[in-house]
């Protein structure tokens, strides 16, 4: 599938305020109805059957208790003695978003479209892991790894970026029936990627926009410069090239945007729903070799599997670090750099990122 209309079609679900899938009790579509009726038996009975299915797998989904407990991680298969420090980390990091949920949460239950809830949120069934997908984290190289975990590939370091963004090799956790998906909530393995949330802003901001992209420009470019450029000429209007960061950011903190958000700058706390689903393993893009290659390590992964540490695109590229960060913010007001950590807020406070100089 082309780029363009892959990265349209991932975003559909951010874009939209109406949710993707919807269960209610009476909805069916008239395809569905139609192939019963020809079916031999009573199609009402069989209906109402189905009706009543779902209602009680609804049910039971949505009697679940939220947030989900945390178990203790599975150490069985760890047998090298130099993940001491990676598991005092780890066990750090999940004690504290589990207080953090704890005190602030205050949620008993999702208020969410369940589906939309674990829409970015990938399955591999062999070794039962759930990933929570976190562009800008390293997500490209975790789905490569899942690949591999799932016999799609024998190595990570020859799958193309196309191919594992635009494959469609790995199955997504919303995929599944209301069953599929509270089995494999309450028994695999959940691991959350995340990163500095200013540094993950700038990422995404130099790769859409500061590299030719033939879905980020005419959609969220033209966008942002017709509304917060003024004077904008011809050719800006017409391409949505040559967005500036300010013009950017003007858009983030705008609460009526011109376009929708988007998965590479939206929240990790509205893309994975860490004080709902409560997840097994918390990884930070800061330590993002050596926390990977514990995980590999408890989730029984072959030994020669290593995570990829080479960057995906625009290798030429400086990494997106502080110093980076630094001179974009620069050309900020401080109200501005101020409105931005309040957008990120939450994602600060429960992975436990150090409030950034402002």
């Amino acid at each position: 599938m082309p780029r363009d209309r892959k990265e349209k079609t991932e975003n559909l679900l951010l874009h939209s305020e109406k949710p993707t899938r919807v269960l209610t009790e009476t909805s069916h579509p008239q395809g569905e109805a139609r192939a019963l009726s020809r079916t031999t038996g009573s199609p009402t009975v069989k209906l109402t059957e189905r009706h009543q299915g779902t209602n009680t797998l609804f049910r039971k989904f949505s009697e679940m208790k939220w947030p989900m407990d945390v178990r203790p991680l599975n150490k069985s298969l760890v047998s090298d003695g130099k993940w001491k420090r990676a598991d005092a980390t780890q066990e750090k990091r999940r004690s504290f978003l589990q207080e953090f949920c704890k005190k602030y949460g205050g949620v008993s239950r999702p208020q969410s479209h369940l589906f939309h809830m674990v829409s970015r949120i990938y399955v591999e069934d062999k070794h039962k892991i759930l990933y929570c997908e976190v562009p800008k984290a390293g997500c490209s190289n975790w789905k490569r790894v899942l690949m591999v975990l799932s016999g799609l590939a024998p190595s990570a370091d020859n799958i193309s970026h196309d191919a594992v963004h635009y494959g469609k090799h790995l199955k997504k956790l919303d995929s599944f029936d209301l069953k599929g998906i509270h089995i494999r909530l309450n028994t695999y393995t959940k691991a959350v990627f995340v990163r500095d949330p200013m540094e993950r802003l700038v990422s995404a901001f130099r790769d859409k926009f500061e590299h030719p992209n033939s879905y980020y420009h005419p959609v969220f470019g033209k966008a942002i410069i017709k509304k917060y450029r003024p004077n904008a000429c011809e050719e800006a209007l017409n391409n949505g090239s040559g967005v500036k960061f300010k013009e950017f950011i003007h858009y983030l903190l705008d609460s009526h945007r011109p376009v929708g958000m988007d998965i590479h700058w939206e929240k990790v706390s509205k893309l994975c729903y860490p004080c709902l689903i409560s997840y097994d393993f918390v990884g930070k893009f800061e330590t993002l070799e050596e926390d990977a290659n514990y995980f590999l390590q408890l989730i029984g992964a072959p030994k020669e599997l290593k995570f990829p540490n080479f960057k995906d695109r625009h290798a030429s590229d400086r990494r997106t670090n502080a110093q980076v960060v630094r001179q974009y913010l620069k050309d900020l007001t401080q109200t501005e750099r101020q409105l931005i950590y309040d957008f990120y807020s939450l994602d600060y406070l429960m992975f436990n990122y150090t409030t950034p100089f402002l």
